[in-house]
């Protein structure tokens, strides 16, 4: 599957990129884990700190799929309100996810500050606005659940965006304790610090065949045996290949990094900045004071397709961005599109599947896909070191593919 088009831009902050090796002998492990992005990463790092006997495979080079195209908005809230996690999963599941991604959120703070080249990560809080006054009550309704489970947030409503910002909105969240990052440097960076913890790298590996066996699994790769007790898949959107029942949505989407914006503050605080609307936009600063902006989600296109749809796209992020702050001389530096896929139910797919024994797979669906794999991380790797985790079965790959009608409350 080709994950990306166009160019992007967080490869160009790494001033030397990591090199490992492709597989060229048979090994032995106690967990093999499929992916070398930002799932991998992550769980190749806390393996690593537990002294698990570690190995992580990618049949690229390492982070260069779906992590170089990530944007690093990281935040509690998801594309699928607390309000509807409530109405679809009850109350006690859908605090617990949320509470869940708010603590991942802190879990990767304290990760970035063990690393060696700095991620720029960076606490910020998120400005998610009405695209429409017909939104103002779902806003309201939101703030009253956030509130009531003590989520930071506060309610603005029009007056009160428009002080702070050069646009006008019906209302908004202005959500707290949320974070930006450098995906690319971020996972580059776990896995750098996986691997002198003693996890084993290797790039342009392909596991092309398994064979599941009661106690170990077989990954052959590179013309080459890896005998393992356990497998995590974490092959993001390529998962979609490997198991029949996909459980996802793919599209295609899209975002640009404009060129540095000069010394004044860009807008309030540096926000993220967020919409209602379905698909939505979405904005955040960089260290660099460049802008990147993304969205326009639409029906996954082939490789060729997506890159002549590119072109029109990028045009249409610039416009919007220049409609919010009119005046900046913004220019495209940086311009890609991307397969992006989310979940029927919001949820991301974690643990394991009744047609892949000794096998554990990752798939952090959405557009909070780095806060689900930190979630993702930290529940594999207690139960693959013997701490049973029963929030998993929330993830469970086998749960019905679309929830029950009766319990749905449709997504804003």
């Amino acid at each position: 599957m080709e994950l990306i088009s166009g160019n992007t831009f967080w490869p160009t902050t790494l001033e030397q990129m990591l090199d490992f090796p492709p597989l060229a002998e048979d090994i032995n492990c106690d967990v093999l884990i499929i992916g070398g992005g930002m799932g991998g990463s992550l769980c190749s790092r806390l393996l690593g700190e537990r002294q698990v006997d570690t190995v992580l495979i990618d049949k690229r080079r390492l982070a260069h799929g779906s992590s170089s195209a990530n944007t690093g908005l990281l935040q509690y809230s998801n594309d699928k309100t607390l309000t509807s996690f409530i109405n679809t999963f009850g109350e006690t599941n859908g605090v617990l996810f949320y509470r869940m991604c708010k603590d991942a959120l802190d879990q990767l703070d304290k990760l970035a500050t063990t690393l060696d080249k700095d991620p720029a990560f960076i606490r910020r809080s998120s400005l998610y606005y009405a695209s429409t006054k017909e939104d103002v009550q779902v806003l309201q309704e939101e703030y009253r659940q956030l509130t009531r489970f003590g989520f930071p947030v506060e309610y603005w409503d029009e007056h009160q965006v428009a002080a702070r910002f050069p646009f006008r909105k019906p209302a908004a969240l202005y959500t707290h304790e949320d974070a930006e990052v450098n995906p690319f440097l971020f996972a580059q960076g776990l896995l750098q610090s996986a691997s002198r913890l003693g996890v084993r790298l290797y790039e342009h590996t392909e596991a092309k065949h398994f064979e599941f066996n009661d106690k170990e699994v077989v990954c052959h790769a590179n013309g080459r045996m890896i005998r393992t007790k356990k497998v995590i898949f974490a092959t993001g959107y390529e998962t979609q290949e490997i198991k029949t029942d996909r459980g996802a949505v793919l599209e295609s989407s899209y975002a640009i990094a404009t060129n540095p914006i000069g010394d004044a503050p860009l807008w309030h605080e540096q926000c993220l900045i967020w919409e209602t609307a379905r698909p939505y936009l979405y904005m955040r600063s960089t260290p660099e004071r460049r802008i990147i902006i993304g969205g326009l989600d639409e029906p996954v296109l082939d490789a060729k397709q997506r890159e002549i749809r590119l072109l029109h796209q990028q045009h249409k992020l610039l416009q919007a961005l220049q409609e919010h702050f009119p005046g900046v001389p913004f220019q495209i530096d940086y311009a890609w599109a991307a397969i992006f896929g989310t979940s029927h139910d919001g949820l991301p797919y974690i643990g394991p599947h009744p047609r892949f024994p000794n096998c554990y797979f990752l798939e952090g669906y959405g557009g909070n896909g780095t806060v689900t794999s930190m979630v993702a991380a930290q529940l594999l790797a207690d139960e693959l070191t013997g701490t049973h985790r029963p929030e998993m079965e929330l993830f469970s790959l086998i749960r019905p593919t679309k929830p029950s009608p009766e319990t749905t409350e449709p997504m804003i």
